[in-house]
């Protein structure tokens, strides 16, 4: 699917508000999965917040952003993390899913316990110590490949119904997108109903999504908690996803909007992550007094404060 923005390829990275612990779960979650390594960590100073660590890092290759900002938002599963454990990838994976599954389960809480399912020989649901939820999965060796890590939507409550809807608005508002798998719920006793989404998985910039929906009760829904950050790489670019993603105008502040069916979005430029983490404490000090008072960034202005003498 294409859209009429034609430059750069933005990248999206799921981000994670923390109170006080971002750069603890992620030293958390490079020590609990294979091939993960923290990419970068700074401060930001005289923030509404305080100080703020602010960490990226890999999690099995899919890149996470971490923040320390207050008590503000709390995450919950309404975006949780897929694990998929490949054999065709690697022969000990089912031991592997084990020992992460234990070691997620340390003050962790299991949504649904570890054990056999009709769509998994092995699958659980955990929420960690951190508040951040995983579904480990034994997969198919046989279906198509997927990435280890998948962020997933979980459309409830009165989103319930609307998962097939922002699929759809999804793939059509960003430009190199695929859809992928997409079942439905059959006739049942219930309460999910029939020809609502089970299951879809889609793939935005090159980064695969899942969402289903469940008319199961929940106390929660989506939150700034667990945001989608958009990379982009030019103010025109900035300026199509701001008005494509924004729905909910009280929610504009500092690069952040929020869409019709509550999901947080980020949009940002690539040059942002440089200037917050390669710059001197006064350049990141100058970029963080700048963009605080935005609402949709002015990466021109931004630049232009950061290199100041």
């Amino acid at each position: 699917m294409t859209t009429d923005v034609q430059q750069g390829k933005p990248s999206i990275t799921p981000h994670l508000w923390f109170d006080k612990e971002a750069k603890e779960a992620a030293e958390f979650y490079c020590a609990v999965f294979p091939n993960s390594h923290i990419t970068s960590s700074t401060v930001l100073y005289e923030t509404p917040s305080g100080e703020c660590d602010l960490v990226s890092f890999e999690v099995w290759g899919q890149p996470f952003m971490a923040i320390s900002a207050g008590p503000h938002f709390k995450i919950n599963p309404t975006i949780s993390f897929i694990v998929n454990f490949d054999p065709s990838r690697d022969s000990h994976v089912a031991e592997m899913l084990d020992e992460v599954w234990n070691k997620l389960s340390d003050g962790g809480m299991a949504l649904m316990p570890l054990g056999e399912y009709p769509f998994s020989k092995k699958y659980g649901w955990i929420q960690d110590k951190y508040g951040v939820s995983w579904q480990l999965m034994l997969t198919n060796p046989e279906g198509e490949p997927r990435p280890a890590i998948i962020p997933s939507m979980l459309f409830v409550g009165s989103n319930c119904g609307k998962a097939e809807a922002a699929r759809e608005f999804y793939l059509s508002v960003f430009r190199n997108s695929k859809p992928g798998t997409l079942l439905r719920y059959g006739p049942g006793p219930g309460p999910d109903q029939e020809g609502t989404v089970m299951f879809s998985d889609f793939m935005l910039e090159n980064t695969w999504f899942t969402a289903m929906d469940s008319a199961y009760e929940h106390k929660f829904q989506f939150n700034e908690a667990v945001s989608l950050l958009v990379q982009c790489e030019s103010q025109e670019e900035i300026d199509y996803y701001w008005e494509k993603l924004s729905h909910v105008p009280e929610a504009e502040q500092c690069g952040w909007v929020k869409d019709q069916f509550g999901v947080s979005w980020q949009i940002s430029h690539v040059a942002m992550d440089k200037m917050l983490t390669e710059g001197s404490q006064e350049q990141r000090a100058r970029v963080t007094e700048a963009f605080l008072k935005m609402k949709k960034f002015d990466i021109a202005e931004l630049q232009k404060v950061y290199i100041e003498r």
